[in-house]
């Protein structure tokens, strides 16, 4: 989806129609998830999402939580448990085009913790399957968050 929202994504706030309207078209079109895409052709993020991809050496490569973007204490709870396991978690732009050739791609938000992407707009990521990456993560945020006094 190209992005269409307020200029103060990074403040959480009820304005959130655009957000709403671009995960409706996303679920007629059989997705899980939007991308927003800056002008520049580059991810931003999900419409309540981050947006990852894991390059072929297994950086873990997500946009700066920098003005733009929603910082997301998942998505910073998933680089602390990158750390731990010894990824490597790169801060940068990628295309859509980079996350369609990526090793893997997931998204991040409570609501989905860390979520495989397996297909963007109709092509499969990497064989269209899970990636080995991605479900350690998933895995190992789960045996942190449970080990964690409430």
């Amino acid at each position: 989806m190209p992005e269409n929202r307020w200029e103060r994504v990074d403040i959480k706030t009820v304005g959130l129609l655009p957000n709403v309207l671009a995960r409706q078209k996303a679920r007629e079109a059989g997705a899980v998830e939007a991308w927003f895409i800056d002008t520049d052709g580059t991810v931003k993020e999900g419409a309540s999402t981050n947006a990852w991809i894991v390059t072929a050496d297994g950086t873990l490569v997500t946009r700066p939580a920098e003005f733009g973007i929603l910082r997301g204490i998942t998505r910073a709870t998933v680089m602390d448990v990158a750390k731990k396991l010894g990824l490597k978690v790169e801060e940068r732009s990628f295309s859509v085009d980079e996350a369609k050739g990526a090793k893997e791609a997931f998204i991040t938000a409570a609501t989905t913790v860390v979520m495989p992407v397996v297909d963007i707009d109709g092509a499969s990521v990497a064989n269209g399957h899970p990636g080995s990456v991605t479900l350690s993560l998933r895995e190992a945020f789960f045996d942190i968050a449970e080990k964690t006094p409430a």
